[in-house]
């Protein structure tokens, strides 16, 4: 029960990642908004309550407490709504998770600008929005001086730290998350708030097709290592009292792992001290990429 009576929200929590921290929270205590739209894979279709109010459902049948929300992240009303809820439902507010996303994958040469403005809108300024809203509430009930020990876990992708072919779209929101949690770490801080961030690996509906052709379904009894619910206890304990101090991190989880994820760090370097010519640059260039790690693959260029 390490997030016993802590109040949080996670966007996104109708089905796959979302649903498993949701559910998960409940069972270590915590009050759950439970935030969904209801609409398709990519996005698409008319916006039910339908998942959003059944989770909340299966929160309450377990003897937890849940409330439903079908507010849209990455819209300004909406974000305001979403944590308005928490705090008109429950008086308090002390986890945001945001996860709340959908694909539209398509080969650069191939995506529509549509394609392109959607997923950009609904993973990064559906994490900016909700995080906005949020660091207010919490500023101000710091400039109160009332204690805060607050949360914000974000959802990233290893598409955002290595690149995925056929994901340009979704690569560079999720690129742009990870900045963000950087920043916002940073902001945050001063008034009782961390910031990290997940890159998941599991089955959910926005992967089912890669991990239905690249993996075989476990047998009676055998850990399933893509299992969104193996995902959840490294956020409900990013979102507990016990991770205070733990902020601008980026962490992989997949199965039963977890990695610290090293993003862009200083690496070789060469200082002349005056201005370079361009044709002495090639090999001092050269020099560091020898010195320097090779980048890991981007994923699918094999």
């Amino acid at each position: 029960m390490i997030c016993q009576d802590r109040v949080v929200v996670v966007t996104g929590a109708g089905r796959g990642l979302g649903r498993a921290h949701a559910l998960e929270f409940a069972r270590q205590g915590a009050r759950v908004v439970v935030n969904d739209l209801g609409v398709a894979r990519d996005g698409t279709g008319a916006a039910s309550g339908g998942p959003a109010e059944e989770v909340a459902e299966e929160i309450r049948a377990l003897g937890g407490q849940a409330v439903a929300s079908r507010h849209d992240v990455a819209d300004e009303a909406g974000a305001t709504g979403l944590i308005a809820t928490a705090v008109e439902h429950f008086g308090r507010l002390d986890v945001l998770v945001n996860n709340a996303g959908f694909l539209r994958d398509r080969m650069l040469v191939n995506l529509a600008e549509d394609e392109w403005d959607a997923v950009v809108r609904v993973h990064l300024k559906g994490h900016f929005l909700p995080l906005k809203h949020a660091g207010r509430h919490w500023r101000a009930e710091a400039k109160a001086g009332r204690p805060v020990d607050a949360r914000v876990v974000n959802t990233s992708s290893g598409a955002g730290l290595l690149g995925s072919v056929g994901q340009g779209n979704y690569s560079a929101a999720k690129a742009g998350i990870v900045g963000l949690t950087l920043v916002a770490a940073a902001e945050l801080g001063r008034y009782g708030v961390t910031v990290n961030a997940i890159a998941p690996a599991a089955r959910t509906r926005m992967t089912e097709e890669v991990f239905a052709q690249t993996m075989a379904a476990p047998g009676a009894g055998e850990f399933d290592a893509m299992a969104p619910g193996n995902v959840s206890p490294l956020v409900v304990w990013l979102g507990s009292a016990e991770s205070r101090g733990v902020t601008g991190r980026i962490f992989e989880a997949e199965g039963g792992r977890i990695c610290v994820m090293d993003a862009f760090r200083h690496g070789p370097a060469t200082d002349r001290g005056a201005r370079w010519d361009p044709a002495e640059v090639g090999a001092a260039v050269k020099d560091l990429l020898a010195q320097a790690l090779a980048p890991e693959p981007v994923y699918g260029a094999g």
